[in-house]
This record gives C-alpha cells, sequence and structure tokens, in this order.
C-alpha cells in the first residue's frame, strides 16, 4: 500500500509516506507557516521515495483537534490531493497520534495507557485517552474538550500511564497531576505515527470519498484569545 498522511492541526507540521513498506517522513515545528511548508514537504518525501502522486493508494490527514486554522489547512490540502487525484481518504486523530507515538516507543511499551492533551487555550484542553491494542492506539472512552481540572479527575489512579501534548504545562492544574504518571516529551503529533492508524481505518473500509472528509473540532466556536508564536 502507498498512503501519504499530513497534519498541520498544531504548531507542528508533518508528512509522512509508506511506499512497500518504506516510511518517509518531514517534521517541522513552525508556527503560522504551514500553509508555505506542507506542499514543499509533500514534494520532499515523493522526491525521496521516486513515486508520483497518481501511485498512491490512499491520502490521510491529520482531522484534529488541534487549531481552527491548522485543521482546516490540513482539510483543504488533502481536499485538493484527493480531487486532483480520485483518491479515497482517510482521517486520523491528532490526539491518537501523539498515543501512538508514546505507546510504541521502547521505553513506554509496559504502560497500560497514554493520557493526551492539547491546550484548547480559552481555558480548555483538548483530551483523550488510550491504549495499545495488537500494535494500535484505540481510544477508551471519548475524545473531550474540558476545563483542566475536569481532564485531570479522568486519569487512572496508578502511575502506569504516560502523558503527551502541549497541555500539560499550559496548566497549573494538569501539570500538578502529571506527576502521577511519567511525562514523555512528545508535544506535537507526527505524520509518520498516523500511518498504522490510517491503515487500520483503511482496513476496516473507513477510507471515503473527499467530499464526504469532515475535520473534528471538537467545540464549535473560535477562540480569539491567542498566544504569541501560537494560531
Amino acid at each position: 500500500m502507498n498512503l501519504l498522511v499530513i497534519d498541520t492541526a498544531t504548531e507542528a507540521c508533518s508528512v509522512a509516506l509508506e511506499v512497500n513498506g518504506q516510511i518517509y517522513n518531514q517534521f517541522e515545528i513552525c508556527p503560522q507557516q504551514h500553509s508555505q511548508r506542507i506542499l514543499p514537504m509533500i514534494d520532499q518525501v515523493l522526491g525521496q521515495s521516486g513515486i508520483q502522486l497518481s501511485d498512491l493508494d490512499y491520502l490521510g490527514f491529520g482531522r484534529g483537534p488541534g487549531s481552527f486554522t491548522g485543521v482546516r489547512i490540513a482539510t483543504g490540502i488533502i481536499q485538493g490531493l484527493g480531487l486532483g487525484t480520485d483518491l479515497k481518504v482517510v482521517g486520523v486523530s491528532t490526539l491518537a497520534a501523539m498515543a501512538q507515538q508514546v505507546l510504541t516507543q521502547p521505553q513506554y511499551v509496559a504502560l497500560t495507557s497514554a493520557a493526551v492533551a492539547i491546550d484548547a487555550r480559552m481555558a480548555e484542553v483538548y483530551f483523550g485517552q488510550y491504549a495499545l491494542e495488537d500494535g494500535v492506539a484505540v481510544l477508551l472512552g471519548e475524545e473531550q474538550v474540558l476545563p483542566p481540572e475536569d481532564a485531570s479527575q479522568l486519569l487512572p489512579k496508578t502511575t502506569e500511564f504516560c502523558t503527551a501534548g502541549t497541555g500539560w504545562e499550559a496548566y497549573p492544574q494538569m501539570a500538578k497531576v502529571q506527576g502521577t504518571g511519567l511525562s514523555s516529551e512528545i508535544r506535537y503529533p507526527d505524520a509518520k505515527f498516523m500511518l498504522p492508524l490510517a491503515k487500520l481505518a483503511i482496513s476496516h473500509n473507513m477510507a471515503t470519498c473527499v467530499d464526504e472528509i469532515e475535520p473534528v473540532y471538537l467545540r464549535d466556536k473560535v477562540t480569539w484569545k491567542k498566544l504569541p508564536g501560537r494560531e
């Protein structure tokens, strides 16, 4: 399977391409530059692999949650690619991508779950908990947007979990409870770790026509309370 996945939902911008089991990956932290960087990054991985868009079998994208602007950029780019190639598309959770990265790293494989929180601003976090099943991060419960103190109450009463995402350092309430688990250095989703999630969705016939894809915001109001250097 030849699969291209992109993500621009946070301050990070990433592209991953799998061609016959070989993975090509580009990852940059580039706030407010996603629309300038994403297409060159796609060209880079295609050039490294020696294939063209017409050689792909499927497309994938980080569907959110994350920055409203960032999620829309990825959605728009993947729609353009899908329309131009007539390929089916699958959306991947940005929270699940970080859980996938955490739970498949050697130092964390013994842990039972990962708790992921992205700073959603407006004194809220995008939050989800995941466990690894057959090598893929599986959602426990549901993804939510909620105040950090409420998210902290959902954490397992055990140290057998690991945290990821920007939400933990953004709010004192989250930083306090983070000490009950192990803290990873993962702050942003990486398209490379969306590949196994996308392939699982494809195997379950969840890939759709490009005009049917939907971003996931988790809330329908845009915050104007922006912090320096962020979208």
